[in-house]
């Protein structure tokens, strides 16, 4: 557009740098160029060498399958009693269908109060109850005597625990499970796995895989929490060690800042993907990974006692009442033992306990976990945390379905898959 300031129109002796171009400017632009081409192929070679060096399993095969049209037992296991599970955890475990169900191709695992049943009274002073079909060998989980003065209560919550101890595991595979966590102060959701055999000797020198763990209070940003706090935060760990005093974890975490994204306000996928090679454990895909381990790296042993090596133990630990010499019960194991055997699955839904899970002082948290009347603590606020736990089971509960990798339609269907290394 020509200038309605100018009186004539430019001549080129009025523009010299058009006769004679500046070489220096040509090359810069050149440069430019080819310095924005040279960037965009670095990085495409940067993506696709990465990509390919993501480690995927090979071919799987069907193990188990579900679609929760009913709760079918002789696939899960019902876990029933009081003991705690060696977390102090405060409710019994129940065979009731109140606690453990199916509804629209969905399992529920529900809590629910012990009150409502036997009475608020009854759970602090007088009452000797037992769990008929109690499934644990040691007779104290299966009864108690509450007792005001000693301070001993019932369980004030029950709940369920699921496994497939008698009917299927793999050694190296894939588990997905699509679940919707419990909104509730004090709830504890958990997805994982236990070996089959204990190869290696009983927990933890046999390991433990965590696949996905949560807690079903609101979120908090009190400082005083290692790790972010309630139902927006997931975490999944491997557990292992020599003896139950020398336990190492190896954690991921994965958290939402948004309430609307929390994993109570809807269905996630938590994913298992491991072999002889790796383990990876994820929400919602690859790229959410909150735990990914390499077995062939690593400060190991040459190629056995990787796991040793990673959990920097002491040569000597206290273990009972007397001093004892650390042993690498992996040492005659694969680089990745303990983690090299067959491990069955478990689902279970705790409230409250000692075992650290839920740090002493925050979120209000109702006991300690070094009092020898936690239990009574907990049950003596019940009009507390009670009110926290939803009215609709559908928010309440612990909701999942554990579904096959390979089909479009999975997030719409409720069913099981467990799969196999081929």
């Amino acid at each position: 557009m020509r200038s309605t300031i100018l009186q004539r129109k430019l001549s080129m002796s009025d523009k010299p740098w058009l006769k004679e171009p500046d070489g220096w400017e040509r090359l810069g632009w050149w440069t430019t160029f080819l310095v924005v081409f040279l960037g965009a192929g670095a990085s495409a070679a940067f993506c696709l060498f990465n990509f390919r060096n993501i480690q995927t399993l090979p071919k799987t095969c069907l193990v188990l399958e579900d679609n929760f049209d009913t709760l079918d037992l002789t696939t899960w296991t019902r876990d029933v009693e009081l003991g705690g599970f060696g977390n102090g955890e405060f409710q019994m475990t129940t065979s009731s269908p109140n606690n453990s169900f199916t509804r629209n191709g969905q399992l529920y695992i529900l809590p629910t109060l012990t009150s409502d049943v036997l009475g608020r009274n009854a759970i602090f002073d007088g009452n000797n109850f037992t769990l008929s079909d109690c499934t644990s060998t040691n007779k104290s989980a299966c009864a108690v005597t509450s007792n005001a003065k000693l301070g001993t209560v019932i369980q004030p919550a029950q709940s369920a625990r699921l496994s497939t101890t008698r009917s299927a595991s793999i050694r190296f595979g894939k588990v997905e499970v699509r679940a919707k966590l419990p909104r509730g102060d004090w709830l504890w959701p958990s997805i994982w796995m236990l070996p089959v055999n204990e190869t290696y000797g009983t927990w933890p020198r046999s390991g433990e895989i965590d696949i996905m763990q949560s807690r079903g209070n609101g979120p908090t940003a009190d400082p005083n929490a290692l790790i972010p706090f309630g139902f927006n935060t997931v975490t999944s760990a491997l557990r292992f060690g020599p003896l139950p005093s020398l336990l190492a974890s190896i954690t991921g975490v994965q958290s939402r800042r948004r309430s609307s994204s929390a994993f109570a306000g809807g269905f996630h996928t938590y994913t298992l993907e491991w072999d002889e090679k790796y383990i990876r454990i994820s929400v919602d895909g690859r790229v959410n990974a909150m735990l990914e381990l390499d077995f062939s790296t690593g400060s190991g042993k040459g190629t056995k006692g990787d796991f040793f090596a990673r959990g920097g133990f002491p040569d000597v630990a206290v273990n009972g009442t007397g001093e004892v010499v650390v042993q690498d019960p992996w040492a005659m194991g694969s680089r990745s033992a303990p983690f090299d055997q067959d491990f069955y699955l478990m689902i279970n839904l705790a409230v409250g306990g000692t075992s650290g899970w839920f740090p002493d002082g925050v979120g209000d948290k109702p006991w300690f976990d070094s009092s020898a009347t936690a239990m009574r603590d907990f049950a003596l606020m019940q009009d507390n945390w009670a009110a926290t736990w939803p009215g609709d089971a559908d928010d309440r509960a612990f909701r999942m379905s554990v579904m096959s990798p390979g089909l479009s339609c999975a997030a719409k269907i409720q069913y099981l898959f467990l799969l196999r290394m081929q």
